[in-house]
């Protein structure tokens, strides 16, 4: 598979480099509103990661680069009591993570796939990359990051999808 399919609630948002912003916020230290600009001037690393679909397809080896979860952390430092985050997208998708889901190093808010800028298609300019777990949790066309102090669930989550997403635990459907 040269790419991989494309899956969205119908509409792809138009996300310009002018129009994106980031923002970090919820129960942190340090709450963030970043630009497109102020987001790539973050710590850039690289990474190998596989992808699994609930929609049972898969896509190894896949080459990223963006920003770690981990950096991110450090410079927003969630709460002690904050214990899950909400991902929000420009379309209105959300995905909820434990914070040790995101706390982990393979996870990244990517901004490229396979050396080339990260399509609209696949959620650019920058996507979660949560490579654990299925990729729903991984939302695309990122707009928003909340720590919260309890779970709120996610889009699919409301509509009967697992709440944790675990594609080794087959963690499908609720």
């Amino acid at each position: 598979m040269r790419d991989w399919p494309v899956l969205d609630l119908g509409a792809e948002p138009d996300v310009t480099p002018q129009k994106f912003r980031l923002d970090v916020d919820g129960a942190v230290e340090r709450r963030l509103s970043l630009t497109l600009d102020e987001f790539m001037a973050l710590p850039q690393s690289e990474s190998v990661a596989d992808i699994h679909c609930v929609t049972q397809w898969s896509r190894y080896d896949n080459h990223w680069k963006g920003v770690s979860a981990q950096a991110l952390l450090a410079i927003v430092q969630p709460k002690p009591e904050a214990r899950h985050v909400m991902l929000h997208s420009f379309d209105g998708y959300t995905a909820n993570v434990r914070l040790e889901q995101l706390d982990q190093p393979d996870v990244f808010l990517v901004h490229e796939w396979e050396a080339k800028p990260l399509s609209r298609a696949h959620g650019g300019p920058v996507r979660m990359l949560i490579p654990r777990l299925y990729f729903w949790k991984s939302a695309k066309w990122l707009r928003r990051i909340q720590f919260t102090i309890s779970d709120h669930p996610g889009f699919w989550e409301q509509r009967g999808y697992h709440n944790n997403g675990d594609p080794w635990q087959e963690e499908r459907y609720d």
